[in-house]
Order: structure tokens, then C-alpha cells, then sequence
């Protein structure tokens, strides 16, 4: 299993708790990115630059997560071909999306999407805290544990 986390929005926190796991666990994290992104010191810890550019890391996450690797995304279509190449996905707020429920999940964001297109303003999502953060690690550990057994 190799976690593959989409950095370029993830929460500081959030990295935080997926590295300290990784390097625990003795699995390997991959924080890939457009941007630059310091990690901490592990062996089992790395960050992957791609170029900028519209979805260039959601496609390299894509392309090199494999059936029994685990993603961390905020992103709903990144999301979603992933769950397509079984590959467990946690959203960053503790959400587990799997074949069950991302075909619902994808229908709302494209909705929402179509809606911000026409010029309709929605609020956005609520802040990320605390309770979000526990709501991770929650889940996170349980897939992490779920999977190494």
C-alpha cells in the first residue's frame, strides 16, 4: 500500500497526521503537488513536483496509484477515478468514498459546479477545524489499520 495525498490543498494539519502514520507504519506517503512542498525527514516520506497546469497532479496521482493504495483528495473527479482503479479514498474532512456513494458525490459537485457557472455564488464549504481534523484521523486510521491486517 502506498498513501497518495493531492498536497496542493491539503491542510497543514492533515499532512501532519499522514506523515507521522507513514513513518510509524513503514508506508510509503507520496505528497504530489504544483507547488513546493517541504516533508518531513523519513524514509517513507516524499514529495513529487509535477508542472503547473490544471489538474497535472490529480493526473499523475491518477496514473501511478494502484488497486490497494489509499488517497487523500478534496477532489471529487480525482476522487472518482480512483475509486474506479480500487483504490480507497478519504476525502480531507473523514468522508470514505468508495463505489457506493462517489457516483452521488460527483452528480452534486457537477450540479454545484453548473450552478457557479451560471452565476449563482454559494457560500463554500465551512472552514476546516478541529472536528474535520478529528474526523480524518478517525477514519484514516481505520482504513490504515483495516488495510495492514
Amino acid at each position: 500500500m502506498k498513501i497518495w495525498v493531492d498536497a496542493d490543498a491539503c491542510p497543514t494539519a492533515l499532512r501532519e497526521i499522514i506523515s507521522r502514520a507513514a513513518h510509524k507504519r513503514r508506508i510509503d506517503a507520496i505528497f504530489v503537488t504544483n507547488s513546493v512542498l517541504r516533508v518531513p525527514e523519513s524514509p517513507y516520506i516524499s514529495a513529487v513536483r509535477v508542472e503547473g497546469g490544471p489538474d497535472r497532479a490529480d493526473d499523475y496521482i491518477a496514473e501511478h496509484a494502484e488497486a490497494g493504495d489509499l488517497g487523500i483528495t478534496q477532489d471529487i473527479p480525482l476522487a472518482h477515478r480512483l475509486v474506479e482503479k480500487d483504490v480507497l479514498v478519504i476525502e480531507q474532512r473523514g468522508v470514505l468514498l468508495t463505489r457506493e456513494n462517489i457516483g452521488e458525490r460527483l452528480s452534486i459537485r457537477d450540479f454545484m459546479q453548473d450552478l457557479r457557472d451560471s452565476g449563482l455564488q454559494s457560500g463554500g464549504p465551512s472552514p476546516f477545524g478541529e472536528k474535520e481534523k478529528r474526523a480524518f484521523a478517525a477514519t484514516f486510521d481505520r482504513v490504515i489499520v483495516k488495510s495492514l491486517d
